[in-house]
């Protein structure tokens, strides 16, 4: 090396929220006092890379630059995350030095780990990085892992380790290699262990056909858990693009993806003593909570009366939107969160209020007290409530079987498909939830029905949202039904879902 300063720059990126932006890292030498510099808003993991360069530079048979070396990750005013800037930052510094050939390096986009020994190792966020190089046009270069995800479009390498750049980067770089075969699914849980919830079985599909808000009421070992745990069975294949944003999500936070490539929707089950970041999201830096999660799939919230009513109340916009936007000091970050939600609770603290067998032991307070934490704004989020009873024994003991996950199955995907040439022949919207107007056009409902909406609507009070809520259900039981109209039959099936929820029967009060 000269004392003449001389720069080179390499593409990487960095995770800002489930996103990958890009950053470019550019190294200058100078002729001083041998240094590591870097500048650009880095955090402690990124300013641990001098350590780990230095001690993988030597490992693979390189030698470690005698000068001072600056580092710039460009821009310089956003915060730079991670470990993924080990390998750009290398490559930078071999290429500036001579000891490595540069051609083909502008074509790449690095991300990966050092090891001591040279060897590169995966980061998380594999699918994001992927994503971005693809629309940057530029071929990713990452570490060796057993758990790559092949998206489509984009020339993906694996990079063994430092050494083999030595013959340049055409040489150096090797295909991934082809996933393992996934072991088999394992056994789907079938609708048809659950004995004795035909009913529930019916709202369950109503819900799917429709993807309206669940809420279930009943006592303990009624079969809430059962029913929820089986409803991703029943759901639609998940789209191209769904798929894409939850592989994304799950790779960002570092959680399998075993299950999503199989086609299996995702199915989250938070304990209520998760934190409000841990279920919408946040945190420094911020990470997608268990709703993003569980995007293109079900969140299930057992034992709602025992979350804080503050988080709970923080799904309300997700729920309207389908993403959840956080906004720190450095700016928005939108997380995609289009879920459906499935809810589960006690009718009050001992959890046998109303039951056939067995007396509530609870004070009326009590349960005032416990039916008030499940009522308010989130409320009105929840399209269906379905009252579950605890099944006769003799079903369970001789095995009865109802309803299986393949018929309603079956149920779902035809009503769904009636629903979906429906909207296309109105130009309606392409999602499920219609707006009030849209819900009570007289081309979706007959006059007679839109009757006894009204006299419904009078004799429980229920409001605009209530009124949405009730059309929304009517509607998509009509598409389970392949109506083209709501009839008064659809109305008065969608009332019974619909529940009353005052104390005795369900929760808060419409």
């Amino acid at each position: 090396m000269s004392a003449r300063c001389a720069t080179f720059a390499v593409h990487a990126a960095c995770l800002r929220g489930v996103e990958a932006f890009g950053v470019t890292v550019e190294v200058s030498a100078s002729g001083t006092i041998p240094s590591l510099t870097i500048v650009g808003m880095a955090d402690a993991a990124v300013m641990e890379a001098r350590s780990r360069i230095r001690c993988a530079l030597r490992s693979s048979g390189f030698d470690v630059p005698r000068c001072a070396l600056t580092v710039s990750l460009a821009p310089g005013d956003i915060r730079k995350t991670g470990s993924g800037l080990d390998l750009p930052i290398a490559v930078a510094i071999l290429a500036l030095t001579g000891q490595i050939p540069v051609n083909g390096l502008d074509g790449c986009l690095f991300v990966g780990e050092l090891a001591l020994d040279g060897g590169i190792c995966s980061v998380r966020g594999e699918v994001a990085y992927q994503l971005l190089a693809r629309e940057q046009g530029l071929a990713y270069i990452g570490g060796a892992t057993d758990g790559h995800v092949s998206i489509q479009g984009t020339d993906a390498w694996r990079l063994d380790g430092l050494a083999r750049l030595k013959d340049g980067i055409e040489q150096a770089r090797r295909p991934y290699r082809a996933p393992a075969p996934r072991p088999a699914p394992e056994l789907m849980l079938d609708f048809s262990d659950v004995c004795g919830q035909e009913i529930a079985k019916r709202g369950i599909a109503v819900a799917a056909t429709g993807e309206l808000g669940l809420m279930m009421i009943g006592a303990p070992g009624s079969g809430k858990t059962m029913l929820a745990k089986r409803m991703t069975g029943i759901l639609p294949a998940i789209e191209d693009r769904e798929l894409q944003e939850a592989l994304c999500v799950h790779s960002v936070a570092g959680e399998p993806v075993d299950g999503l490539l199989r086609g299996t929707r995702p199915f989250r089950s938070p304990h209520h003593s998760i934190s409000a970041a841990g279920l919408v999201g946040g945190g420094r830096p911020v990470r997608p909570g268990e709703i993003s999660l569980a995007h293109g799939g079900v969140l299930y919230l057992d034992e709602l009366g025992e979350f804080p009513s503050n988080t709970l109340q923080m799904l309300r916009q997700p729920l309207e939107d389908g993403s959840v936007r956080i906004v720190r000091v450095d700016g928005a970050y939108l997380l995609p969160a289009r879920f459906q939600l499935v809810a589960a609770s006690n009718p009050c603290p001992c959890g046998y209020l109303g039951d056939r067998d067995v007396a509530c032991r609870c004070s009326d307070a009590a349960i005032e007290r416990y039916q008030a934490k499940l009522g308010g704004p989130l409320a009105d989020r929840i399209d269906i409530v379905l009252h579950i009873a605890r099944p006769d024994p003799s079903l369970i003991i001789e095995g009865a079987e109802g309803l299986s996950t393949k018929e309603l199955a079956d149920m779902v995907r035809r009503g769904r498909a009636f629903r979906a040439s429906r909207e296309r022949a109105r130009g309606g919207p392409a999602q499920g939830s219609l707006s009030l107007e849209s819900s009570l056009a007289p081309a979706l409902i007959d006059s007679e029905a839109r009757e006894v909406m009204l006299e419904i609507a009078k004799r429980t009070n229920l409001t605009g949202r209530g009124i949405a809520r009730l059309a929304r259900i009517a509607r998509a039981i009509a598409d389970l039904e392949e109506a083209d109209r709501v009839d008064v039959e659809h109305v008065l099936e969608a009332s019974q879902l619909q529940g009353r929820r005052d104390v005795g029967g369900g929760y808060g009060q419409v």
